[in-house]
C-alpha cells in the first residue's frame, strides 16, 4: 500500500520518532513508534532474545478487525540482539479513503502473543477534536453510507458531528463523506430520509440543515424541508396539538416535538420568504410549552401520557435537554424574540445543575454504567451538549462555556483509549467504544 511512501520503508529514513504505546511480555517491551509527518509506524521490542517476533496489525474499521492487515513486517530477533524493530507502514489508505491503526504486537519464543492498544499517527488527528472526529471515520462503511456499530438515526447524528468538525476546527478531510452518505440512503426507507419514526426523519433532516450550511447544495435544503413536510403531515389535535413520535400514531413524546421546532426554524432561517415553517415552528413551541412536558424543575420529561395528556414522569434524558436549547436558539434567529433565549437559559441553567444529570459535575443520563445506553443512549449526551452550545453562542457572556470544557476535559482524562476512542461515561471507567459514543465525544469536542 503507498501513501506518501509505500509500505516497508525503513525506519532509519523517519524524520521522527514518536513512542505512540507500549505493552510488557516478561522482560520484552513491545513498541509502536510513529513517523507522523509521513503517517507511517513501525513496532520494536527490546529486552528481547534470539527468536523472539514483532510485527504490526493494521486496522481500518476502528481495530475491530484486521485480518488483510495482519503481521505486517513480521521480523524475528536475531542472535546477539536485545531489540529488534519492523520496517515502517502506513497507518491509512488514502487512496482509497481508509482510515487506519496499526498495534504493535509480538511473540517471545515459548510465549503467548502481546499488543499494545491501537494507536495512529497525528495526521488528521492533531488536536483533541480533530483526533474524535478521525476515530469516529473509523467507523464509516463507504459502501453502506452509514456508521457501523450504531443505528440508522444514530448515523444521522453522527453526520452531522463529523460536519460541525469540518467547520469548527477547517479540516475538510472527511467532506467526501456528506455526498456518499446522501447518495447511497436517498432512496432508502422511505425516501428523502422518511421513515416511520418522526425523530428519526428529524435527526436526518438537521443533519442535511448541517450539509447544507457547509456546501451550499440546494439538494440538502431540499430534502430537509421534504423532512419536515413529512413531519408535519402528523401534526393532530391530540392533546391539543404536537406531532406523533411514529406513523402509527402510538406517543406523543418530547424528542419529537422538540425537534419539529428546531427543523422548522432552521428550515425559515435558510429560506428566503418563508412563512409556512417559521408558522410550525411558532405553533411547535407554544403546544410544546404548554404541553407538561416541562416539569416544575424546568427538565423535560420523556413525553405525555395518552390517557391523560400530561407528563408522563419518565426520565429527564439529556437529549430531551439540549434540543429544546438548540429549537429555542434557531427560533429566537427567526423572530428576534429575546424571551425565547431568556427561556432556554432557564432550561440550560435547571440541567447543568440537576443532580439527577450531572454526578461531580460530570453529565450522565439516568441509569447510565458501563456497557449500557442499549442502541439509543449513547447518542443523548451528544445532542445535549451540541443544543447547549448553540444556545451558547448565542448568549453575550457565553455562560456555558466552563461546563462544557469541563465535561470535555473529563472525557478526555477518563474516558478514551490509545486510539482517541470513547466510552459511554464521561467521567470514566472506559468501556467498549461504538460509533454511537464517539459521535456523543465529538459532539462535546465540538462545543468544547
Amino acid at each position: 500500500m503507498c501513501d506518501k511512501y509505500c509500505d516497508a520503508r525503513d525506519p532509519a529514513l523517519s524524520p521522527g520518532d514518536r513512542l505512540a504505546t507500549s505493552a510488557s511480555s516478561g522482560t520484552r517491551r513491545f513498541e509502536l513508534h510513529f513517523d507522523d509527518g509521513d503517517d507511517m509506524g513501525w513496532a520494536a521490542v527490546t529486552g528481547s532474545a534470539a527468536g523472539d517476533q514483532v510485527w504490526l496489525d493494521r486496522s481500518f474499521d476502528g481495530g475491530r478487525t484486521w485480518a488483510s492487515g495482519s503481521r505486517l513486517g513480521n521480523t524475528t530477533t536475531p542472535s546477539g540482539y536485545s531489540g529488534w524493530r519492523t520496517l515502517m507502514y502506513n497507518v491509512d489508505d488514502w487512496n482509497n479513503r481508509g482510515v487506519g491503526l496499526l498495534r504493535a504486537c509480538g511473540q517471545p519464543v515459548g510465549g503467548g502473543i502481546t499488543c499494545t492498544g491501537w494507536a495512529r499517527t497525528t495526521w488528521n488527528a492533531g488536536d483533541r477534536r480533530t483526533a474524535a472526529a478521525t476515530a469516529l471515520m473509523g467507523f464509516y462503511n463507504q459502501g453502506t453510507g452509514l456508521f457501523d456499530t450504531t443505528g440508522w438515526w444514530n448515523s444521522a447524528k453522527a453526520l452531522t458531528a463529523v460536519i460541525d468538525n469540518i467547520r469548527v476546527t477547517g479540516m475538510g478531510s472527511y467532506s467526501y463523506v456528506i455526498a456518499n452518505t446522501y447518495d447511497r440512503n436517498v432512496g432508502a426507507q422511505g425516501g428523502n430520509f422518511t421513515n416511520d419514526y418522526l425523530d428519526d426523519t428529524a435527526w436526518w433532516g438537521m443533519a442535511w440543515v448541517a450539509a447544507f450550511d457547509l456546501t451550499g447544495d440546494a439538494r440538502y435544503l431540499t430534502t430537509a424541508r421534504a423532512d419536515a413536510d413529512h413531519m408535519a403531515a402528523y401534526w393532530d389535535g391530540t392533546c391539543g396539538g404536537g406531532v406523533w413520535w411514529n406513523t402509527s400514531r402510538t406517543a406523543k413524546n418530547a424528542i419529537t416535538n422538540a425537534l419539529y421546532i428546531e427543523l422548522n426554524a432552521a428550515l425559515h432561517n435558510r429560506i428566503g420568504g418563508d412563512t409556512t415553517y417559521l408558522a410550525r415552528a411558532r405553533d411547535g413551541w407554544a403546544w410544546y410549552s404548554a404541553s407538561g412536558m416541562i416539569n416544575s424543575q424546568n427538565l423535560v420529561n420523556d413525553g405525555l401520557d395518552l390517557s391523560t395528556c400530561r407528563n408522563d414522569g419518565k426520565p429527564v434524558y439529556t437529549y430531551n435537554q439540549g434540543v429544546p436549547l438548540a429549537a429555542l436558539t434557531e427560533l429566537y434567529r427567526a423572530t428576534g424574540d429575546s424571551g425565547l433565549l431568556s427561556r432556554a437559559q432557564a432550561m440550560a441553567n435547571a440541567s447543568t445543575t440537576s443532580t439527577s444529570l450531572n454526578s461531580n459535575g460530570i453529565l450522565h443520563d439516568p441509569g447510565d454504567a458501563p456497557g449500557g445506553g442499549g442502541p439509543d443512549g449513547p447518542s443523548f449526551k451528544g445532542a445535549y451538549v451540541r443544543g447547549l452550545a448553540q444556545l451558547n453562542a448565542a448568549l453575550s457572556n457565553h455562560p456555558y462555556t466552563t461546563y462544557l470544557q469541563r465535561q470535555a476535559n473529563s472525557a478526555y482524562a477518563n474516558d478514551r483509549n490509545t486510539a482517541d476512542q470513547y466510552g459511554l461515561m464521561w467521567a470514566g471507567p472506559l468501556d467498549s467504544p461504538d460509533a454511537a459514543r464517539q459521535q456523543s465525544a465529538l459532539d462535546l469536542m465540538n462545543a468544547a
